[in-house]
């Protein structure tokens, strides 16, 4: 199979060609594939939930103030957005009666 020096690097760099340039079956790649190993093994519920714990507690939370700020912002935003589709929609809305003459 003719291929350029890109494509080959790109086929090499994905595990689909060997160095010499052989494509790698599907086949040889799943018995790969099976017969690694995990590098670390699974932890269970109890070890899960302590590190979910663990990074919970390096999270930096909002103060109260900010609460307050980021809603009010949202609420503001809200109400803007809220207005001016609700304008589009009349303008729209007028536009396509007066267009089609419909009183």
């Amino acid at each position: 199979m003719a291929m350029n020096r890109q494509t080959r690097r790109h086929l090499q760099k994905q595990g689909e060609m060997s160095a010499d340039g052989a494509p790698i079956s599907n086949r040889d790649r799943r018995a790969a594939a099976a017969g690694a190993s995990p590098d670390t093994e699974r932890a269970g519920p109890r070890q899960f939930v302590g590190e979910v714990k663990g990074e919970l507690r390096k999270v930096v939370w909002p103060t109260k103030d900010e609460i307050v700020n980021y809603s009010v912002v949202v609420f503001v935003t809200i109400v803007i957005l809220t207005a001016l589709i609700a304008g589009l929609d009349y303008l729209t809305g007028e536009g396509v009666l007066r267009l089609f003459d419909v009183n």
